[in-house]
């Protein structure tokens, strides 16, 4: 038997308290924009070990998003979620011992509690927002989502920045490769301990917020949600839906171009000549791009497009992108910036991701009924794309050069394409039965 159904107040309420969540997340993960170019130059690292922050970040994504949907059934929602901010606030307080030390080893693991908090927290959400209303409209909730997510990015960044950069930093970082070996360790000492007070405020921050959303009036979700709708073909385990495992590997893919578009367009406008300080609001520019997808996706669906029309044309238009990032030639002066115009389609990349994300999930969750969770931890996993491609482009920008390595985001789009107008019309694998109720 499944709970009653929530009254529109409480709906409401719980929508607000879901996006809450969802300016958390995007606030503690697009924070990453600045750690990278942070750490390379106060931990003295490579391109590739600099992502590292986004490996060890999203790489709990694979590894706890299953976890999580076990946990979820033995403990329920609620207090799963404030388990999920308690576990987030450790990571967060991981950051003073790994400063005191200048400890990158540290640093990462505390990114990947933070993220592991972070799988157990958007297995419930991106659930929750998908099954709460009518499913021709959850690709319009998720926009909604979307623009708490992306706004805390657009924040986290210059805020992040503001408190941890000074203005003389730029002779500072001019000065460092010249310095002695002692006084640049004292330099870098000083640089890196900037993250304590931030961090320690985030955790007590995460620490409280579990226990609020342990006694607000969140329902707690029937463990039986989704059981609603049917179960299309009768099966007993995910892996025998392609439609949700291609899903699988269309997020994958695209949340790797998402963060490859935001966390190393700082790197790269530093090939350009600018520096950290001048460049620190390059991620914001294309996180408002997003917000502007998600806008128009609140707009436009479904009233005049469905949310596979939108799916369709933005993953074409991500294609466009992606090819003229590579290929363009030129520059432009853009606020104030003399850039490659390479960085301006970086930043447009950020619109048609918006509603990629948007209309996946409804298509790859469509027809699981009570699997329905174990396929929304399943697409959670899907987030330590996140991980590695980023990694992978950093691999390329040693090897070739931060502009060519941008390559890597044209096959992810075209697989993008593929899922959008194929991939999630697929109901079953090649040999496998299809069974009637």
């Amino acid at each position: 038997m499944t709970a009653p159904a929530p009254d529109r107040k409480t709906t409401w309420v719980s929508i607000g308290i879901i996006g809450t969540m969802f300016f958390i997340f995007g606030f503690v993960s697009w924070i990453n924009a600045i750690l990278i170019p942070y750490f390379k130059i106060a931990c003295e690292l490579s391109n590739f070990q600099s992502y590292l922050v986004a490996f060890a970040f999203y790489i709990s994504y694979l590894l706890m998003s299953m976890p999580s949907s076990y946990l979820l059934k033995k403990i329920g929602y609620k207090n799963g979620i404030m388990v999920g901010f308690w576990i987030m606030a450790l990571g967060a307080f991981l950051f003073v011992p790994a400063a005191y030390n200048r400890a990158y080893p540290i640093f990462l693991l505390g990114l990947f509690t933070l993220g592991s908090g972070l799988a157990l927290l958007q297995t419930v959400a991106n659930l929750y927002i998908t099954l709460i209303g009518e499913k021709e409209r959850a690709a319009q909730r998720i926009s909604i989502m979307g623009i708490c997510n992306k706004g805390a990015g657009i924040l986290a960044p210059l805020l992040f920045s503001y408190v941890i950069l000074r203005p003389q930093d730029n002779e500072l970082f001019k000065q460092l490769p010249h310095m002695a070996d002692a006084a640049r360790t004292l330099a870098l000492d000083e640089l890196i301990l900037r993250v304590v007070g931030p961090y320690t405020v985030v955790g007590i921050i995460l620490f409280l917020i579990g226990v609020l959303v342990k006694f607000s009036i969140l329902p707690e979700l029937d463990q039986q949600q989704g059981t609603a709708e049917n179960n299309k073909g009768g099966n007993k385990s995910v892996l025998q839906y392609p439609h949700l495992i291609l899903g699988a590997v269309a997020i994958f893919l695209h949340v790797g171009t998402q963060v490859i578009a935001i966390d190393t367009i700082i790197n790269y406008a530093g090939v350009m000549g600018l520096s950290l300080l001048e460049a620190k609001a390059l991620p914001s520019y294309t996180l408002t791009a997003t917000i502007l997808g998600y806008l128009s996706g609140i707009v436009l669906i479904p009233k005049v497009f469905s949310q596979r029309t939108m799916l369709r044309f933005c993953t074409v238009f991500g294609l466009i992108l992606s090819i003229l990032v590579v290929t363009a030639q030129g520059h432009v002066v853009l606020f104030q910036m003399d850039l490659d115009i390479s960085i301006w389609f970086i930043v447009l990349i950020g619109f048609p991701n918006a509603l990629i994300w948007a209309g996946i999930w409804p298509l790859a969750l469509e027809g699981l009924g009570p699997l329905a969770k174990q396929g929304s931890a399943l697409l959670i996993m899907g987030l330590c794309g996140n991980a590695l491609l980023p990694l992978l482009y950093g691999v390329l920008a040693d090897a070739i050069d931060p502009k060519s390595a941008y390559w890597i985001l044209t096959p992810c789009f075209l697989y993008l394409v593929f899922y959008a107008f194929k991939g999630h019309r697929i109901q079953r694998w090649t040999g496998q039965k299809k069974i009637t109720t």
